[in-house]
This record gives C-alpha cells, structure tokens and sequence, in this order.
C-alpha cells in the first residue's frame, strides 16, 4: 500500500479521535454542572453538536464518556508502544518505559474529574475495573508478540497483571496528590517500589 492510499484512512482516523473528543469533553462538562445520573444522552449530543444516533457510533453508553477521559486514548496506542520496545529487557522494564512514553495522556484535569465520578457509585466503578481488565489483556497480547515463546505466555500475562496494577498505583498517588507533580515521576516510583518486591 503506498502513502497516498495511507492518507485517507489516516485523516479519517484523526476526524474520529477529534470527534470523539468533543463528546467526551462536553459530556464531562454536563456531568460537573448538572450530576451524572441527571444528564442525558440527547444534552451530550446536542452540546456535542452532534445528533444521538451519531453519538452511538462513537461510544455505547454515559460511562463511555468518563472512561474515554479515564483511558487517555491510551486502547487505541497501547499495543502499538509496547511494540517499538526492545525483547533485550524484562516485560516489566518494557511496560515501564511503555507507561512512561505514555504518561501525558493520563495528565489532563479532566481525568481527574472524570475519575471521581467514576468512584462515585458501585456501577461505575465496576466500569472503570472492565476497562483496566481490557488493558491488562492488550499489554498482554503485545507481550505475546514481543516474545513470541509459547512457553512464556503464563509469566508474560502475569507481567502483563503485575504492571497494570503498578500503573494503577502510580495513577492513585498522582490523583490524590492533586497531579502535584509529572505522573511519570509517580510511574517511575511505584515500579521502584515494585523492583524492591520481586
């Protein structure tokens, strides 16, 4: 496939991901001012500026906008990081750097904003544990392709659990100092903490 047919699935894909960003922006902004539970489907699409039946090719449900905020994109680029990482180190190590190069996604007001209303009731954080359950299973498969040894696969996805929680971690300490410093500092320091334990 040459470059000038690359274009158009590119520039489609940049007009989805702007999209979908001013759903998810205006969607948050409705639940600050007027509650989760009390906004609707048809007041984010209208302030979207999109109709409803548009919002649902983008996103299936009102969470769907707090976790687009509480994944930073990062579903869409995880797997494609992992992947420029070099098999010459620990899965751990790779997931390390993986998290750091994608550190500046997470660090937005929004998501910290989106996070509280996601510890807000059961539901939602029940929503917020199936995406990081996601998470898990893409840096897992990108581990599989990274060292393709069958015979690694029990140890890869068990790296694959070890390093999400520790993203987890670092993504707790940063939000409930109030993203006092660069998240990739608190990233740095809970994998510190984790090469102490192993």
């Amino acid at each position: 496939m040459n470059s000038v047919e690359k274009t158009p699935v590119g520039l489609r894909e940049r007009k989805r991901r702007l999209t979908l960003d001013r759903i998810a922006e205006a969607g948050l902004k409705l639940f600050i001012e007027y509650g989760y539970e009390a906004t609707t489907l048809d007041a984010i699409a209208a302030a979207a500026g999109i109709s409803r039946r548009t919002f649902f090719y983008y996103l299936k449900s009102k969470e769907d906008v707090l976790l687009a905020h509480e994944s930073g994109g990062i579903p869409h680029v995880l797997r494609s990081t992992v992947l420029k990482q070099s098999p010459d180190q620990s899965p751990i190590n790779a997931a390390r750097k993986t998290f750091l190069a994608l550190a500046s996604r997470y660090e937005s007001k929004e998501s910290i904003l989106a996070d509280r209303i996601l510890r807000s009731t059961e539901t939602l954080r029940l929503s917020k544990e199936a995406l990081h359950v996601q998470l898990e299973e893409v840096l897992a498969e990108a581990f599989y392709d990274l060292w393709p040894d069958q015979t690694q696969r029990p140890a890869l996805r068990l790296a694959a659990k070890m390093a999400m929680g520790t993203l987890r971690f670092a993504k707790d300490n940063w939000r409930q100092d109030n993203a006092a410093r660069p998240l990739a500092q608190y990233i740095e320091e809970a994998f510190g903490l984790l090469g102490h334990l192993i």
